[in-house]
């Protein structure tokens, strides 16, 4: 991966002004998504990425992974977009592919060659005339593969359940695809204010079923991450999985996770972060709904049977008391917890991994976690 290593400081004083203008109450939503998706054009998507895109509990979504063939070098009829090219005056990022599903009306889930289709090395498909499956490496006649021995990540974005996009938060995907081995799942979910509460826990909740009754994954082979509202929404999803379904996720990766949008925050701001922006987001997302829900609330759910959970925080933060508070009940509910609380960082940070070296450290040491929880070495698998 070619990762810059900005020295903490410099990086600070270089995101503080830009977070301070998008992240503003005062700007309409779709102004902020639009500064956001621009301003993440810095995060690179590491080499040899591959991306499809699919449809997932009716959203768009993307299945990212590493690349583990050789690639086609004949891009002229390439449709990969901008962001898959490196921020630098080298060229686009090696080996980056997009699969473009829009119009397919396949499940996104196959990739094998056939005599009637493209090898499973083509470096980028159009697949939008497509009729397999988008989410299967292997789909045969018989229909789609069963996934056995590897793994898969449903990854929900953050952004205050009312910005935040595929965009924004590619490169921290990909990152985790590369380092944990597993294909990751970033799901479009619906935002407010546009759609209130309980929307983007019911896509969440939707796209898990979907994963694993149509792409052949075992619930207790696909880990739930995200970061702030995102993970929030992945702890709320896991509940709910859980209680309604009996399913329980391998685990729960959680960056700074906004568990209790009901609670105000004791300072101003952070680095990223700020009150005003924070109260409005939870406004919105709350829209009619009952603040005591706890699929709105998931800190005021129930914990106990949840998986092992992987938090990280930094301690500037202002979701930091939440986080604390989180791992206390979790530990309190027989639940096994990691918790991380980083110096010198800021909210996500994460998603500047490639351009700051202690941000990459973190993403390692959540893909370490997921990838022991979601490819568990099992007798059979050996065999």
């Amino acid at each position: 991966m070619r990762d810059i290593d900005i020295p903490l400081p410099i990086a600070r004083t270089l995101l503080n002004p830009l977070f301070r203008v998008i992240l503003n109450d005062r700007l309409p939503w779709r102004v902020q998504r639009m500064l956001m998706d621009i301003g993440s054009r810095a995060q690179l998507v590491p080499g040899d990425t591959v991306v499809h895109r699919l449809r997932l509990a009716g959203r768009p979504a993307e299945r990212i992974a590493a690349r583990r063939g050789p690639a086609v070098s004949d891009q002229r009829h390439s449709r990969v977009p901008a962001w898959s090219r490196s921020a630098t005056s080298s060229g686009p990022v090696a080996h980056t592919a997009v699969s473009d599903q829009r119009h397919s009306r396949v499940p996104a889930w196959s990739r094998s060659a056939t005599s009637s289709g493209p090898a499973t090395h083509t470096a980028v498909s159009d697949q939008r005339h497509s009729r397999v499956p988008a989410w299967s490496h292997s789909a045969t006649s018989s229909g789609p593969a069963t996934h056995t021995a590897v793994g898969a990540v449903l990854y929900l974005h953050g952004g205050g359940y009312a910005v935040g996009s595929m965009t924004t938060h590619r490169s921290l995907a990909a990152r985790l695809a590369h380092e944990t081995g597993c294909a990751v799942y970033l799901l479009d979910y619906r935002l407010a204010p546009e759609h209130p509460f309980p929307a983007a826990l019911d896509d969440a909740e939707t796209a898990f079923l979907e994963l694993v009754r149509e792409a052949g994954y075992r619930p207790d082979q696909i880990a739930i991450a995200g970061d702030s509202a995102g993970g929030g929404l992945s702890l709320a999803t896991a509940q709910r999985l859980i209680g309604r379904h009996g399913m329980t996720p391998a685990a729960l990766g959680l960056i700074a996770p906004w568990t209790d949008p009901n609670q105000i925050p004791d300072r101003d701001r952070d680095l990223v972060i700020n009150k005003s922006w924070s109260r409005s987001c939870a406004a919105a997302y709350l829209g009619g709904a009952d603040g005591n829900d706890p699929g709105y609330a998931p800190l005021r759910g129930e914990l106990r049977g949840l998986p092992p959970t992987y938090v990280q925080v930094d301690v500037s933060e202002l979701l930091h008391a939440q986080c604390v508070e989180l791992v206390a009940g979790l530990r309190g509910a027989g639940v096994h917890v990691r918790f991380t609380e980083s110096h010198g960082l800021w909210h996500v940070a994460q998603l500047q991994a490639s351009l700051v070296g202690p941000a990459a450290a973190a993403v390692r040491e959540l893909a370490d976690f997921l990838r022991e929880a979601a490819q568990p070495v099992s007798v059979r698998d050996l065999g």
